[in-house]
């Protein structure tokens, strides 16, 4: 396939702290319209790699391919406590040069964090901190999307949320990659892979269809 054919790609990524080699030449790629898993046991280096991925990391060797705006959610939470939900939604949308807060709204809501929108970052509980971090991830509209561990702390509704979120952004052909140490998730996903021994492995094919279509392994 092209390079056309693809939103990110990875191409021979090593990362090593001092003489503990974390990545030892990941490549993979993700799909227009894609939801990609990666999964991996604690310590496998699944947050390095995301971090490589994101820009947040220099990688030793390899490089980083993608097309249009990126999302980032990280595993750890990336608000400031002594701003209310709004605050950051504001300053986020400077951040982002966004005409209008109408697409964070639309989250915010979907997400139930409506009530919270006056309320201090600092006074909220770990699952509502993460569902503010969700939407300042994808309040831009990004083409590509990193999660890492994006609903830890939700309850069930908003975890059902989270994934009708995901497939429509997938829906309109942007991609999405989650990186779990589980994957009890393998029926959401059109490809999951496996982050071993430093590199990316590719694991059964699932059984998600997008638009009609399956999507080979």
């Amino acid at each position: 396939m092209s390079s056309e054919d693809f939103t990110l790609q990875a191409l021979g990524l090593y990362k090593a702290f001092g003489s503990h080699q974390v990545l030892r030449g990941v490549e993979f790629s993700l799909r227009p319209g894609e939801i990609m898993g990666i999964i991996g046991e604690n310590g496998a280096g699944k947050t390095t790699l995301l971090r490589v991925l994101s820009g947040e990391l220099r990688a030793d060797s390899g490089s980083v391919v993608h097309r249009g705006r990126l999302g980032y959610c990280p595993q750890r939470i990336v608000v400031n406590n002594e701003l209310t939900v709004e605050q950051h939604l504001r300053y986020f949308q400077s951040a982002y040069q966004l005409a209008t807060l109408t697409r964070a709204h639309e989250l915010v809501e979907r997400l139930d964090l409506t009530r919270y929108l006056n309320r201090k970052a600092g006074l909220l509980s770990g699952g509502t901190k993460q569902k503010l971090n969700l939407v300042l991830a994808l309040m831009h509209d990004p083409g590509v999307v990193l999660m890492d561990e994006p609903y830890q702390g939700f309850d069930w509704d908003n975890y059902l949320a989270f994934w009708a979120i995901t497939r429509e952004l997938c829906d309109r052909g942007q991609s999405v990659l989650v990186i779990s140490h589980i994957a009890h998730d393998i029926k959401r996903f059109d490809r999951l892979h496996r982050l071993r021994d430093g590199q990316v492995h590719a694991e059964k094919a699932t059984a998600r269809h997008t638009a009609g279509r399956k999507v080979a392994p």
